[in-house]
């Protein structure tokens, strides 16, 4: 007996349906991937990539962790980021976080989950470096989410001083960063206007859109 024979079942109807609608299909996917995007997002289920942005199989890079978090030391992550910018020659990297966040709101609230603690770690930082400006907002929903949209920001900013797109922009790569966030209630996603080309004006990049997340209630 299959386990999760539902899934299985589910599988099937799935490949047949492709097959009907396009009889290419998987024919395609065999031979190269190309996608044009990297999507750096969290592992919330509730998140699916591909989907939220309307695009196929083969169409979309894809990392997830717990939070959307881009550690300089997680090889993981920077696998990933190297080898979508170096063999993919993906021309946008998208660093999307999400309203409602499990991994945000324990860090904003000092809970203790378990191992995934140590992970958040790397995220507490975010919380210090606004503290002031965060916890004059008295609103516990806005403080939440401007602390969501913050560690996007933030993430951003990571993945574009890792040593890969540093250089990718240095032999002149065509490859922007960009920071978004969906909203699980409408299912939309909302540009968070960080959208970096180059290593100009790095820093005055990052500081508008924080200014602007501070700025808009």
């Amino acid at each position: 007996m299959k386990v999760l024979k539902h899934l299985f079942e589910n599988n099937r109807r799935w490949a047949s349906q492709q097959t009907q609608s396009d009889p290419d299909f998987f024919n395609r996917l065999l031979q190269q991937q190309s996608p044009e995007y990297l999507w750096i997002g969290c592992s919330d289920s509730r998140v699916p990539a591909n989907e939220i942005v309307g695009l196929m199989p083969g169409e979309l890079f894809v990392h997830r962790n717990v939070a959307n978090l881009v550690v300089k030391n997680d090889l993981n992550c920077l696998s990933v980021i190297q080898f979508a910018v170096d063999a993919l020659k993906v021309k946008n990297i998208i660093v999307c976080g999400h309203y409602g966040c499990g991994g945000v709101k324990a860090v904003l609230e000092n809970k203790n989950i378990g191992l995934v603690d140590k992970w958040l770690d790397n995220l507490k930082p975010v919380k210090e470096n606004f503290q002031r400006d965060l916890f004059e907002i008295k609103d516990d929903a806005l403080k939440f989410n401007k602390l969501c949209e913050l560690n996007v920001v933030e993430q951003v900013f990571n993945v574009c001083n890792t040593d890969i797109i540093q250089k990718a922009w240095q032999r002149e790569q065509n490859l922007s960063v960009h920071g978004w966030i969906y909203d699980i209630k409408d299912g939309l996603l909302q540009d968070l206007d960080v959208c970096i080309s180059s290593s100009d004006n790095l820093e005055n990049s990052r500081n508008a859109a924080i200014s602007k997340i501070f700025t808009e209630k």
